[in-house]
């Protein structure tokens, strides 16, 4: 499996972005083919001190080939384009593979 993270720092506007998120952002993530599963959270907080981030959106691809087609593809830049309607703080996007842990 392979992991894409999406960390939000804060917006301008947090009422705006989590507007926009919910009714606009995410119905397009919702038709994104390729990812197994997608989740996000407003509720990023840090163990200790402030977390630098507002927000946090993390979906698994079945590996690194099929991560890459989803966001070379027509509906990925889209979505991709469609950031800077919302995160006016910036994002930092990552991705690994994910290994499991058992044992």
């Amino acid at each position: 499996m392979h992991k894409l993270v999406v960390l939000y720092s804060e917006p301008a506007d947090p009422d705006h972005f989590r507007d926009y998120y919910v009714t606009n952002h995410l119905p397009l993530v919702k038709n994104w083919p390729g990812p197994l599963a997608w989740r996000y959270s407003f509720d990023v907080a840090a163990l200790e001190g402030e977390t630098p981030y507002f927000a946090v959106f993390e979906a698994d691809f079945a590996d690194a080939a099929a991560m890459d087609a989803a966001l070379t593809s027509p509906h990925g830049q889209q979505l991709a384009a469609d950031v800077a309607n919302y995160a006016t703080g910036g994002v930092v996007i990552i991705h690994y593979p994910v290994q499991d842990g058992t044992g």
